[in-house]
């Protein structure tokens, strides 16, 4: 009878409970990985073609395709030279569509900062839940869940993480005021800073804002020709307020001042492909890129490393189906006496059988429904691992 067959079976797994976790234990880890593997590359995909194809094109530093779509989308911190800012000048002349620059170059305690324009928050579709956007220089804007983790707000204060410890040319951690904190959009913009380009280059040190030398005697080493020259006990500014923002200003031609990527925005069809056409020419310094492919080519890649993590992981999980099977042959072997018994009291033989079988049923789905959980847990927490790689 099966219900006698399945109470032996249920007796004995109860009985040796520490053997039959460690065989069921065995069994999900090696049917939850090829599973869990599937449901993380699904979660990766997932979380990054929707910016991906979202955004037409990107230009940037000629080299690496990928480091510039990462960099551009996501704010991974890239080994790519940044471009100057004539070349999104020269892009914008042509009338063909938008350019919007963003330098993610700097940090503020983990956190990038992105140095852009306000047009940017516009084409990611980005609201303020609190505060207000910037209005002068040194002021920036959170993303929702950076704000949150860290407990800031309109009126708090972040500093820049300085880029060395040494830094001769005396480029200091700028105090940035806080003005506003962004809506949630479940994107890689809610961990970040977003600040004025003018503000990213005053963090570079290509800007500054000192003491009025001029009316200083004993800051004064010489003077000719209308200039100023100072020593070096001049206080530089380390943050911007309504007091001491005249005294900031920049150096240089704006054009050569480095931005690490620009998001184009085409008018029209003609107007990417003339674009395109336009920046294929290999000797110029700086290439024009669509994301969506470069999406494709890394998932493309990225699938073929499943593929051939799932192959080993089919091997493996035979390895353990025979070691499992091998424990059990070798189990029974050991109760034969136990089994003998139980014949001499009665017990039919095709009983025997359904008990062995009823063992192995509980066993194998023990270690499906642990599997399973693990799936669970994993696809539950997928989105939230995915966000802390990309951010």
């Amino acid at each position: 009878m099966m219900i006698p067959a399945l109470h032996l079976a249920w007796r004995y797994v109860a009985r040796h409970r520490l053997q039959t976790c460690l065989l069921a234990g065995a069994l999900a880890i090696v049917l939850a990985l090829p599973l869990c593997l599937r449901v993380l590359v699904q979660a990766t995909e997932t979380a990054m073609r929707g910016r991906a194809t979202s955004t037409p094109l990107v230009l940037g530093t000629r080299g690496s395709a990928l480091d510039l779509m990462l960099s551009a989308l996501y704010f991974k911190r890239q080994p790519l030279p940044s471009m100057e800012m004539k070349h999104l000048q020269e892009l914008r002349s042509t009338g063909l569509g938008r350019a919007i620059p963003l330098d993610v170059r700097f940090q503020a305690q983990g956190a990038p900062i992105i140095g852009t324009e306000m047009e940017y928050l516009d084409f990611r579709g980005l609201r303020l839940a609190s505060g207000r956007m910037m209005t002068r220089l040194g002021d920036c804007v959170l993303g929702a869940r950076l704000a949150s983790r860290r407990g800031l707000g309109p009126g708090d204060h972040l500093f820049s993480s300085q880029e060395q410890v040494f830094d001769m040319a005396g480029v200091y951690p700028l105090k940035m005021r806080i003005t506003g904190v962004l809506a949630p959009g479940g994107t890689p913009d809610d961990d970040a800073v977003f600040a004025d380009l003018k503000t990213v280059w005053l963090i570079a040190g290509l800007a500054h804002g000192h003491d009025d030398v001029a009316s200083g005697k004993d800051t004064v080493l010489q003077q000719e020709q209308g200039n100023t020259v100072a020593n070096a006990s001049v206080k530089m500014y380390q943050e911007v307020t309504d007091r001491n923002l005249d005294s900031f200003h920049f150096h240089g031609d704006v054009g050569g001042y480095p931005v690490s990527a620009a998001i184009v925005v085409p008018g029209d069809v003609k107007s990417e492909a003339l674009l395109a056409g336009r920046y294929l020419k290999e000797d110029l310094p700086v290439q024009l890129i669509r994301p969506r492919e470069e999406f494709e080519a890394l998932m493309g890649t990225l699938f073929q490393v499943q593929n051939l993590a799932l192959v080993v992981l089919v091997v493996t999980l035979g390895a353990a189906l025979a070691i499992t099977v091998l424990v059990f042959a070798l189990s029974f072997r050991l109760r034969r006496r136990e089994f003998d018994t139980l014949a001499d009291l009665g017990v039919a033989p095709a009983d025997l059988v359904r008990t062995k079988a009823f063992e192995v049923a509980i066993v194998g789905g023990g270690g499906l429904a642990a599997a399973l959980v693990l799936t669970g847990l994993v696809r539950w927490q997928a989105q939230e691992w995915i966000r802390l790689v990309l951010s």
